[in-house]
Order: C-alpha cells, then sequence, then structure tokens
C-alpha cells in the first residue's frame, strides 16, 4: 500500500465514529424522537383537553356542588346539604318523571333494537348497496327538533295527514300526541324513526366482521335459517350489540327536544320524562340547586345501567376468541 492510500485510510478512520461513540449516541437519538412525538401528541391534545375542562370536568363539578345548596337565581347559593336529595325521595313529579321514562326507554330501545337488527340482516342477505345505505341514513342527518315538528304537523288530530288517511279509510282520528295513553309511545316511535338507519348500519358493520366460514361450517351441520341466527349471528354480534344497546339506553333517557318541541311534558304529566323536568325546575323556576340534584341522581342512574349492561352482555368479550 502506498503513503497515500495509508493517509487516506488513515483519515477514514478518524471520520468514523468509535462503537462506544455510536453506542450513546442512538439512544440520544431514539429519546428525542420520542419527545418529539410526545410533544406533538400534547400539542394536538391541548385543544381537545380546554373543551374537556371548560364544558365538561367543571360543569359537572360545579353541579355537584350546587345539588347541595339551596340556589334560586338570582340569590347566591346556600349550603343545605342532603335536603334537596330528601325532598327528592317525596317528590310524586320525579318518580312520575322517572316512569315516563322508563316507558320511553323500553319502547324506542326495544322497537329500535329489534328493527334496526332485523334491516342489517336483510341488507346483509340481499344488498350492500351504497345507495341502499345512504337512503336509509337519511333520517338520521335530520335535526332531531326538525325530524319532531314535522311528525307533530303531520299526525295532527285536525290538519294532519295521518289522521286524514284514517278518516279517508272509515276509522275514527287519533289524537296520537294529545292522548294521555299514547302521547309517550308516538314519541318514542318518532326517535325510533329518526334512528333505526344508524342503528342498522352500526349492526350491519358488525355482521360483515362475522368470517363466512362459520356460515358455511353452520350450513355444513345443517343447521336451519333461525338456528344459524341464534346459534352463530347473535353471540358473534354480541359486543357491537351491547355497544349499540348501552348507547341506545343512556341516550333514551336524555329524551328532551321532542318533548319540548310537541308536547312540553303533557297532557297530564303523561310526557314530562326526567331530563324535562330537569329543565322545567332550572330555568323555568330558576331552581337550580334542586335541577342539579336531579342531574346527580339522572348521572348516577345512567353510570349503572352502563355498567350494568357491560357486566351482563360481556361487551368486552367475543365468541371468536374462544
Amino acid at each position: 500500500m502506498t503513503t497515500i492510500e495509508r493517509k487516506d485510510s488513515a483519515r477514514s478512520d478518524d471520520r468514523r465514529p468509535s462503537p462506544a461513540k455510536a453506542r450513546t449516541e442512538t439512544p440520544r437519538k431514539k429519546g428525542g424522537r420520542r419527545d418529539s412525538q410526545l410533544r406533538v401528541a400534547v400539542l394536538f391534545l391541548i385543544p381537545a383537553s380546554i373543551g374537556f375542562l371548560v364544558f365538561f370536568a367543571w360543569p359537572a363539578v360545579r353541579g355537584l356542588y350546587l345539588s347541595f345548596t339551596n340556589y334560586h337565581v338570582p340569590r347566591d347559593p346556600v349550603f343545605i346539604g342532603l335536603k334537596n336529595y330528601i325532598t327528592i325521595a317525596s317528590d310524586p313529579v320525579f318518580w312520575n318523571s322517572l316512569k315516563v321514562t322508563l316507558e320511553y326507554v323500553v319502547i324506542n330501545v326495544g322497537v329500535q333494537t329489534a328493527g334496526a337488527l332485523l334491516l342489517a340482516v336483510l341488507m346483509q342477505r340481499f344488498t350492500r348497496s351504497m345507495v341502499v345505505r345512504g337512503v336509509i341514513m337519511l333520517p338520521y342527518l335530520i335535526a332531531n327538533v326538525i325530524v319532531a315538528l314535522v311528525w307533530f304537523w303531520l299526525c295532527d288530530y285536525n290538519l294532519g295527514i295521518v289522521n286524514a288517511v284514517l278518516n279517508s279509510l272509515g276509522m275514527d282520528k287519533v289524537g296520537f300526541f294529545g292522548n294521555e295513553s299514547l302521547a309517550m309511545g308516538t314519541i318514542a316511535m318518532v326517535n325510533v324513526w329518526r334512528h333505526l338507519g344508524y342503528t342498522s348500519l352500526l349492526l350491519f358493520a358488525g355482521l360483515q366482521a362475522i368470517p363466512k366460514d362459520v356460515y358455511e361450517a353452520a350450513e355444513m351441520d345443517g343447521a336451519g335459517e333461525w338456528r344459524v341466527f341464534r346459534s352463530v349471528t347473535l353471540p358473534l354480534l354480541r359486543p357491537v350489540l351491547a355497544f349499540v344497546l348501552v348507547v341506545t339506553v343512556v341516550g333514551s333517557f336524555q329524551i328532551f327536544d321532542t318533548i319540548a318541541v310537541t308536547t312540553k311534558g303533557g297532557p297530564i304529566d303523561a310526557t314530562r320524562a326526567i331530563n324535562y323536568y330537569i329543565y322545567e325546575r332550572a330555568f323555568e323556576r330558576m331552581d337550580f340547586g334542586y335541577a342539579s340534584a336531579l342531574a346527580v341522581i339522572l348521572m348516577i342512574i345512567l353510570v349503572g345501567i352502563a355498567l350494568l349492561q357491560n357486566k351482563l352482555l360481556r361487551a368486552n368479550q367475543s365468541d371468536l376468541e374462544r
């Protein structure tokens, strides 16, 4: 090797970092990359965190505090301990509103879940067209207040199209929103009509995730349509079905807007759901302390129902893992 070549190789060796130096630099680069990713993640989380603190956490804490006070606007809140909760225990309007809300939940959740499951199975079996799915989704894209007002006019006793059709068929007119025994069921069916397509698409997505070989194995064993649905489809659809039930039940307990623009709690408290009763106590009677106590009780009920549903339906488990 010539002298020039030796000098070049010596220079290149000097440029190369020693193994020890390389080992010390690599973790720094990895650590720096992680720190950079963490800073970016925190940067994106800041707006959501601010929104959570301002619009959820702080109102929740203040509402919990106000539930232990006598707070009639514009006077300052006065701490009274558990007096609001003791009054609620003997409040007949509260117990009636809870009964009315449960009636709505049973009708809405039962009819909506059964109808959505049937619709999802029909889409899975006969058509998977995007056009059909878009049409089914259309009612959900309309604001709930608009849906409620449209159906309120359609079912009007004197001028509504529904009663006009019934009258033309020789049947008596029906006061859907004015009849004490029909009003809550009518409101429930209006909301079923709006949410049916959305719920069916959630269940349809769950059906899409079930492997086809499971159905093929069931057919080879000679299982009929009903047996396949009962023994294969429902068990494998359980996690999605549990999610749908939790969301639907929690949403049903918070029914307000449909009642506010149609019956306003009537006739004779037949549609005064617990959310509407909270609104009345807070914004009509200005009794924010009592309304806050009602809201805390509603929150406890919803958390308890959600936890119970998750446990009974085993929402975090799938039969595919067995």
